[in-house]
């Protein structure tokens, strides 16, 4: 252990990066991970990476090779050390054993890049306010906020932002109640898990005979499904970075040939392509700009987000939902926006760090 306690001296700031989780988008966590960890100053910072099992949710201080977490094989005995969070406010970092003897690790900030429940939520975000240390990125109200699409559909739309028309339906739901609300949104319409990202759990449905597959499919992710309004138009992106003063990249488009932009396409792009600045004029780009910073700060967000909208063939903006941990692979939408602006994949990473730090 004497090792492991050395790397961790000096002048150089702590910073636990987190990655895994239990999440249905763990392989991504470990993806977007891996890129962030690469991007970091070495000679600033010293990153404690610390993986969540998928199943246990059990933390480990990792200390072997980056490339294995790339690879999903970072999992070993003889890497991993297991380490739990001291809410001991004086130490401000996380515990573990050395044979007998209960060390400590102080950190002076965390890098949660964890997507999806268990990690997007607010859930770690909350369980590291406890610890007293500060989070890079959106704290527990924003986080929990944006995962909840009917939440934050309603907190926007209330102050004059459009947002699709949207039902929410519980698990003990009748079906001649869903029937009538799907009928009084029309088709097609989309049904989604209320609480999930990456697209898991959310159907197109184009007629009645599949909105209760649809239904029990989100359900299947989370307690509450969301029955949508289908807006006309195409999905635009917008990376905003900062807390006090916000840097916003260029507006990214989605372009589908067919379906609907789901985790296949998120992630492969066989039959879609992300065009980076979006191909809209600079006062459309400006407008759905200026409406990403007002989304941004009417949910509280802080340190990074991607605010993801519609633009409809008449101009209009619809809000859809804020990733308050988008993914951070050097080709994720969020950095390739911010690179159409002026800033490189490590530049990036490094204002990310200096935030909290």
């Amino acid at each position: 252990m004497k090792e492991l306690k050395g790397t961790i001296q000096g002048i150089k700031k702590t910073v636990a990066v987190f990655f895994g989780g239990c999440s249905t988008e763990y392989e991504v966590s470990l993806q977007s991970a891996y890129s962030v960890i690469k991007g970091i100053d070495m000679e600033r910072y010293t990153p404690i990476l610390i993986g969540i099992d998928r199943k246990s949710g059990q933390w480990f201080w990792y200390h072997g090779d980056v490339e294995r977490i790339k690879e999903g094989r970072w999992q070993t005995k003889e890497d991993c050390t297991p380490v739990f969070p001291s809410v001991d406010r004086t130490v401000h970092g996380f515990c573990y054993l050395d044979q007998t003897d209960l060390q400590t690790v102080s950190l002076d900030a965390a890098l949660p890049v964890l997507h999806g429940k268990n990690g997007e939520d607010g859930t770690i975000q909350g369980i590291l306010d406890l610890m007293g240390v500060p989070v890079i990125g959106c704290g527990l109200l924003a986080s929990a906020l944006c995962m909840d699409k009917d939440l934050a559909h309603r907190i926007v739309g209330g102050c004059g932002i459009r947002v699709p028309e949207s039902v929410a339906v519980q698990e003990d739901f009748s079906e001649e109640e869903l029937f009538l609300k799907a009928q009084r949104l029309g088709y097609p319409l989309f049904v989604k898990p209320v609480r999930s990202g990456s697209s898991f759990g959310i159907t197109k449905v184009l007629k009645a005979e599949q909105l209760l597959a649809a239904v029990h499919t989100a359900l299947e992710h989370d307690s509450t499904a969301l029955l949508e309004q289908m807006v006309d138009g195409f999905e635009v992106g917008c990376a905003v970075l900062g807390t006090k003063e916000l840097l916003v990249g260029e507006v990214d488009e989605i372009e589908l040939s067919e379906g609907f932009f789901d985790y296949t396409e998120k992630y492969t792009l066989k039959t879609s392509k992300i065009h980076v600045p979006a191909r809209i004029s600079s006062e459309q780009a400006k407008k759905i700009k200026e409406t990403a910073v007002r989304i941004y700060r009417l949910l509280g967000c802080s340190g990074f987000a991607r605010v993801d909208m519609f633009l409809t063939p008449d101009g209009e903006i619809y809000f859809n939902e804020v990733n308050t941990i988008p993914g951070f692979t050097s080709h994720s939408r969020y950095p390739n926006m911010l690179k159409a602006a002026g800033m490189s994949f490590e530049e990036v990473i490094g204002r990310l760090m200096d935030m909290e730090v």
